[in-house]
């Protein structure tokens, strides 16, 4: 059964990897290809997201990050569909109970989020670690580190919890679609506006 210290282990191992991001899983199973997906993608925002915030470059560069920012953020949120589309399948024959309570947070949904922890993480142990950075920066990330560790290990047991019970019938869960409209030129004014109608044509 999935469990959330597999996932965060994953997601881990990834960021020790010298050159992420980098998609590590080599094998078929759709659902880990779709959570290592899910992780590229975050990691890959989190890199366009940093060097978005420069100010010593040409603003074009800034326009090519925002630009990625989106195509990179529309792949990770297809990824959390296919997460919930394959777990839906495989739980296809367990009818939940009457009472069976529904998550405002899909497991796609929650393994996002861990996978943005393994990076908030990541990233807050080299600031706490830093050795041209002064005591009270340290101090402060250190601290930080153990709320964001603290928030991972109760996520991480919701999540498990949630697992569960989709497997003996007390939760179950439905497919929220994002539907990023800002993406989709027919559903963006300021895209679908520039294109001809067809009595224009």
């Amino acid at each position: 059964m999935l469990n959330a210290i597999t996932i965060t282990q994953y997601h881990d191992r990834v960021l020790q990897h010298q050159s992420w991001p980098v998609l590590l899983y080599q094998e078929s199973d759709p659902l880990w290809l779709a959570i290592d997906k899910n992780h590229f993608f975050n990691c890959s925002l989190w890199k366009e997201e940093d060097q978005a915030r420069r100010k010593n470059v040409p603003d074009s560069e800034i326009a090519a990050n925002k630009r990625a920012i989106d195509s990179f953020n529309q792949q990770r949120n297809d990824a959390v569909e296919i997460i919930d589309e394959v777990l839906l399948m495989q739980y296809t024959n367990i009818a939940p109970a009457s009472d069976s309570w529904t998550n405002s947070e899909t497991p796609g949904g929650i393994i996002d989020r861990l996978s943005i922890l393994s990076l908030k993480i990541h990233h807050m142990a080299i600031q706490a670690h830093r050795d041209d950075a002064d005591d009270n920066h340290r101090n402060a990330c250190q601290l930080k580190l153990a709320k964001l560790q603290e928030q991972r290990t109760d996520i991480s047991i919701c999540f498990d919890r949630f697992i569960i019970g989709i497997a003996n019938g007390t939760a179950h869960f439905k497919i929220y679609r994002q539907f990023k409209m800002y993406n989709d030129p027919k559903t963006n004014p300021y895209l679908y506006a520039t294109i001809p109608s067809c009595a224009q044509r």
